[in-house]
Parts: C-alpha cells; structure tokens; sequence
C-alpha cells in the first residue's frame, strides 16, 4: 500500500457559476521511503496540490468537489477536523516557503518547537527534546539559540528551525514547498543536504515543491511535472532529465541556462501560465507549445501510459521525444 495516494483530486474556488477550476483531475502517488518532486512554473497549483493533503486549504473558500486524497489508506477528504489535527505534522509535516514569514515574531523559537510537540506528543514537550531536535537540523549551540526570536536568526537558521518542528511529531511525509527559494546558494546546498541526511536517518518519505531542475536531479526519484492544475507528465527522475515527453517539459529543461554554453539570449517559454477560469479549450499548454496542432485545441489530452511508469498528455509525445 502506498503512503499516499491521491486519485482524481478536483478542487474549486467558489461554487456555482464563479466557481474556478485550481485543481484538475490530479493523480499522485507516494511510496513509503520515496522522494517526489513536484515541478512546474509559478501558477501552476503545485502549492495547492500540496496543502490539499492535509486539507490546509480551507473551505470554503475552497471546494473540494471529487476525487480522494489516501494517507496510510483514509481519505483525509472525509475526516472530521479532530482527525485532520491528528494527522497535520503527526502523519504529514509541512515546510512552507519563506520561514521568516511562517515562524511567530513574538515567541521564541524554543517555545514555537515546543507548541508542535505539545499538540502529538505531549511527554516530550520539554527543553531537552527542543535542544535535541535544534541539533539534529545543525543548529549550533541549541541551549541559547532556543532563546533566540526569530529576527535574531539567519535566514538559513529560521529555515532549520522550520524543519526541526516539521520533525517534531515524526511524521511519516514531509512535505517541503520550495524549500530554498529566499536563501543563497551556499545556504540552498546546506538545506538540501540536510533534508536527504535526514531523509534517510528518519525512513520519511517526501513530496517537495520546486521550479529549480538542478534540485530535480540531485533529490527525486520521482518527478510530476504540472501545468495549469493538471499534471502533464509523471516519470522517474533520471528517465525524464535525459528524455522528456512533453513539450512542456521540454520547454522548461531548455530555459536552464548551461554553464557550458556561449553567452547568449536565454530560452524562453512565450506567454504565460493561464489564469483560473481563462483556460483555453483542448491542451491547455497548446497556445505556448511549438509542437501544437489544430487538434489540441479540440479536446483535453487524457494522462497516458507512454511507457512502463511513463505517463503524459500529450498524443503526439513520440513526436516531441524525437524533436
């Protein structure tokens, strides 16, 4: 059985006439152990998927209209709110962009730690088990960094401080939205070694959000790439970075630039994401893909098998692989 399993998730903004479409027929899976990435460009309902997990987008204003979200075999669809305070960082934990903004300014980090483990295991609420938690993300000198505020730290700090309560309660999947996008790139690679450290000295399993291909490479053993609330490619990491299917993805792999190559106008993908509620009709990548024919436009392109654990919409994939 799958850690996690979401089959089919539709979701809304609005209801009736002004409902918008943010989430569309999304299908997912996560073994236990496994890293997923989750890519694509802003606007595209990586962020949203993600939250609808543990059902931390509210509703309303959201609408969750069809499909199931399985987290150890129960549809956190259709749970009562005491079963979603159970699970939320006690079976999924979350690490949110931008940690500067999730972190309360007014409390010390000690006593922030020491709220998540109060609400999924009380007996540890204590300072030895924030200081040990302060360690084990690399924190220095845990006993007077848990005194700190917020502002009294780095970027890179508040960053670990998030992970250490995201582990707090021991979750079984960590959920990691873009993880690194405020910090340096020195910070970055300190954050990325030490999620995969603690990946593999925890068994979690992991679902992380992130436009960045490099981190694709260095951290997935799965990839769904998604566009316009829809996952538009689904494959193995190393199979999809050496031969993507859709145009998409490969429209986005060719706008990273090559440390190797002339100096020169970089690739770019024309237009931009569709908003919700101005999807256009059949493929919703066709008004930016090279590839389109007047075919795209007549009907929405179902997910395919392409190959053994190669799924794509796109009909005309072989052509693009080719291209």
């Amino acid at each position: 059985m799958q850690l996690l399993e979401i089959k089919n998730l539709q979701m809304d903004f609005g209801v009736g006439a002004n409902a918008l479409r943010a989430v569309d027929g999304v299908s997912l899976t996560i073994g236990a152990g496994e890293t997923v990435c989750l890519v694509g460009e802003s606007g595209c309902g990586k962020s949203i998927t993600a939250q609808s997990i543990a059902r931390l987008v509210p509703a309303p204003p959201a609408n969750y209209v069809g499909g199931e979200i399985l987290l150890n075999g129960r549809d956190t669809l259709k749970m009562s709110p005491r079963e979603l305070q159970q699970i939320r960082g006690g079976v999924v934990g979350y690490i949110f962009q931008e940690p500067g903004a999730s972190l309360n300014p007014v409390f010390r980090i000690g006593a922030q730690i020491k709220e998540s483990l109060k609400l999924h295991q009380p007996a540890k609420a204590n300072n030895a088990e924030v200081v040990r938690l302060l360690k084990l993300v690399g924190i220095p000198a845990p006993e007077s960094r848990m005194k700190n505020y917020p502002f009294e730290m780095s970027g890179g700090m508040q960053q670990r401080v998030m992970i250490a309560m995201a582990l707090a309660s021991e979750p079984k999947l960590l959920v990691a939205d873009e993880p690194t996008t405020a910090l340096d790139v020195t910070i970055q690679a300190q954050i990325l070694d030490l999620l995969r450290d603690l990946k593999q000295r925890l068994g979690m399993a992991m679902l992380l959000i992130t436009h960045n291909l490099g981190i694709v490479g260095d951290m997935a053993d799965r990839v769904a790439v998604m566009y316009a609330g829809q996952i538009v490619e689904l494959a193995p990491a190393r199979e999809l970075l050496c031969r993507p299917f859709h145009p998409y993805t490969r429209a986005l792999m060719n706008s990273v630039p090559k440390l190797r190559a002339e100096t020169g106008r970089l690739c770019a993908i024309p237009g931009n994401v569709p908003r919700l509620g101005n999807f256009p009709p059949g493929c919703r990548f066709a008004p930016r893909c090279p590839m389109a024919k007047p075919e795209c436009s007549e009907k929405i392109p179902e997910l395919i098998e392409a190959q053994s654990g190669r799924w794509v919409r796109c009909p005309f994939w072989a052509a693009s692989k080719s291209a």
